[in-house]
């Protein structure tokens, strides 16, 4: 009796597994540009607001359908309790599956890479058609949907750049420009509604 018990016990550990990997596996996409536009931004003066021990202030409005070339979520740095999850997006030629063949794209702490091989397109077309998103969920709600979304996802995200000052003279603030890189030039985007395909 207690050895079927562990043999049930060891199906039910496959087959979660197994449904996690199905769950997180990539979702293919044919060629073609499946995210055409920019993302939208309109500068904007607001009060600053409050989001748990966090002081938020809105930078712009931002609207963005794009392409999700990677996941990266957050639980132990500094910034995770504010946002758990980066999304690198791509747009225009950056949702293309066949450009996107030819870049291999890693996260890890809060920055993303691509590697080109020889037949990429160049690097600052590549760069000024994606980003790395630090997404604040505006609620739990919100916060659940971002989670349940996956590399391959076609996603509109709409919200705010923000600026953030917390505890301990804790400060984030978002770039607000595509055209720049590296340090500081990840968008910290208060996420207000999100849409998944």
């Amino acid at each position: 009796m207690f050895a079927h018990w562990r043999v049930v016990v060891a199906l039910v550990a496959v087959g979660a597994g197994v449904a996690a990997l199905v769950e997180g596996r990539a979702v293919d996409r044919p060629p073609g540009v499946l995210a055409p536009d920019e993302p939208w931004q309109q500068l904007v003066q607001r009060a600053p607001f409050s989001h748990g021990d966090y002081q938020i202030t809105p930078l712009a409005d931002f609207d963005v359908e794009a392409r999700v070339l990677s996941v990266e979520k957050y639980s132990m740095d500094g910034g995770a309790r504010l946002s758990p999850i980066d999304f690198a997006l791509g747009w225009g030629p950056m949702s293309d599956s066949a450009v996107l063949s030819h870049f291999r794209i890693t996260q890890g702490a809060r920055f993303f890479t691509i590697y080109p091989d020889e037949q990429a397109i160049d690097i600052p077309t590549a760069l000024l058609n994606a980003s790395n998103m630090h997404l604040i969920p505006a609620d739990g709600n919100i916060e659940d949907r971002l989670q349940g979304v996956k590399p391959g996802n076609i996603v509109h995200l709409h919200g705010q750049l923000v600026s953030v000052a917390g505890p301990n003279n804790f400060t984030w603030n978002s770039s607000l420009t595509r055209a720049d890189t590296g340090n500081g030039a990840c968008e910290l985007f208060y996420v207000e509604s999100v849409e998944k395909r």
